[in-house]
């Protein structure tokens, strides 16, 4: 087993919203889809690898608590984070060096109040 992800969900109350800030600060297309009950902007991938989706269902809340997904953020986490607060997120923890070899990371909240990690070599 390369990953024990397999695929995440990002709660929304208004999944265009969302969908665009993700897009914005990611610099990335995602696929709208209606699944299972559910409306979903999903993020990109090659076929076999991980990935996730922002959904908006009934039930389904963003919140600041429990997990915290990391997304790639590119090749340098700084490009990603200066597109946080146009798009109407905020940066919770800057741009931190984790170690040699792991990158930086970040701590953001999302347009919808979810606490997200990003995550990139430089």
């Amino acid at each position: 087993m390369s990953s024990v992800i397999n695929w995440f969900d990002i709660p929304a109350t208004d999944l265009d919203r969302a969908a665009k800030f993700y897009e914005t600060v990611l610099a990335v297309s995602l696929m709208r889809e209606n699944m299972l009950g559910a409306r979903m902007a999903i993020f990109p991938a090659k076929p076999g690898e991980a990935t996730g989706a922002i959904i908006a269902r009934e039930g389904v809340m963003p919140g600041t608590t429990g997990s915290t997904v990391y997304l790639k953020a590119g090749g340098d986490l700084s490009d990603a984070l200066k597109r946080v607060p146009a798009a109407g997120g905020k940066i919770l923890h800057p741009k931190t060096f984790i170690k040699e070899g792991w990158g930086y990371f970040a701590i953001i909240l999302d347009s919808e109040g979810n606490s997200m990690g990003l995550q990139s070599p430089n």
